[in-house]
């Protein structure tokens, strides 16, 4: 009996995602083997209760260079975490779950929330999502899972509403 292993689909070293549940359409990442857990921008975040169950609201420029395109966010907190950031600084840091596309593929992972202004990427993808989403990077390739045109990434934010609470 022949077994066939399942071929991974290739990711470069960064990409395009959407973050459905968070109403981010388009949002670029670069892909961080190094780190463990997924990193989100975020400004403004706040917490708060709704029944006994905690929640955050943040806001977020999804797009690279572009200060005017602002999404406010909300999403149930999942945890809180000691964080390394690449110079070795610790920081607490909320953790968020989202669903997040990657080319065909829709995972469920966890982010942590953190201000990534100073950052050329508003989003770090960690090698457990890597993992989960069962794909392998090619570090000599971007957007191996396709590109995007500006004019469409804009279209799609004019399209979609920012994301509400749902009790």
């Amino acid at each position: 009996m022949k077994t066939t292993k399942k071929i991974k689909k290739t990711i470069g070293w960064k990409e395009w995602f959407s973050l459905d549940c968070l109403a981010l359409p388009a949002i670029k990442g670069k892909i961080d083997t190094g780190a463990k857990t997924s990193a989100l921008h975020a400004f403004n975040i706040e917490t708060f209760y709704i029944e006994d169950v905690e929640y955050v609201s943040f806001e977020i420029h999804p797009l690279q260079k572009n200060k005017r395109l602002i999404r406010k966010c909300v999403s149930r907190v999942i945890d809180r975490r000691m964080v390394s950031d690449s110079s070795g600084k610790k920081e607490k840091r909320i953790v968020i779950k989202s669903d997040l596309k990657i080319g065909e593929r829709k995972i469920r992972i966890e982010f942590t929330l953190t201000n990534r202004d100073n950052m050329s990427f508003r989003m770090l993808l960690g090698r457990e999502a890597i993992k989960q989403a069962k794909m392998i990077v090619d570090v000599s390739k971007s957007f191996a899972q396709g590109k995007i045109k500006r004019s469409q990434i804009l279209k799609l934010y004019r399209e979609i509403k920012p994301n509400s609470l749902e009790i």
